[in-house]
């Protein structure tokens, strides 16, 4: 297997609606803005997402460099979807390394409160797949979601996931309740099989 820092990859990706790119030092300004827009939004699903400790600019530029190290180290990707036909945010896309030895990476993603239920990140995450096999080689890859965020749930069907296991009321939220984890993965010889038929 290729060293993962010897891998070339694409920084950016077109899909018929959306341009996904890393992050770049400089995209602080906006994405501070962006994460005070979506804190509530993301509160009930994503309350351990680094955008929700975001409250000024440079704390958002400090995050944003964070992420161009994790790229440029290999430990993680993170990759903003904008419209491609007004430039807006539309998702954040998330790729971890679980395993370079595999190798096995794991997909996480968010909608803009703006760009729900219009499909983006279903387009977005298919794209995020095809990055994830192509450029870095996966054998696998997993998906993890809450069991009662259904639109999540049905990126992950979208996408041609299977449900592998489901942990139940592994987590508490802010206001008592409990719900549980879903665990989807896909394969590379699905993938494919996905890609040509």
């Amino acid at each position: 297997m290729t060293h993962p820092l010897l891998l070339e990859l694409r920084e950016q990706i077109e899909t018929p609606r959306l341009l996904l790119r890393r992050y770049r030092p400089g995209d602080g300004e906006w994405y501070a803005q962006m994460s005070l827009k979506n804190k509530a939004h993301l509160a009930r699903y994503e309350a351990g997402n680094p955008v929700m400790k975001i409250n000024s600019a440079d704390q958002a530029e400090v995050l944003i460099r964070e992420f161009a190290n994790d790229w440029s180290a290999r430990r993680a990707f993170f990759m903003g979807a904008f419209n491609k036909q007004d430039g807006a945010f539309a998702a954040q896309i998330y790729i971890g390394v679980v395993n370079w030895e595999l190798p096995e990476f794991e997909i996480g993603y968010f909608a803009d409160v703006d760009h729900t239920r219009q499909g983006l990140v279903t387009e977005a995450v298919k794209a995020a797949m095809d990055f994830v096999f192509t450029d870095l080689g996966a054998w696998r890859a997993r998906l993890e979601c809450d069991d009662g965020n259904v639109p999540s749930q049905r990126v992950a069907e979208k996408c041609g996931m299977t449900l592998e296991g489901h942990f139940r009321q592994n987590m508490r939220h802010a206001d008592g309740s409990f719900t549980g984890t879903y665990f989807y993965g896909l394969l590379r010889s699905e993938y494919l099989h996905q890609e040509h038929q």
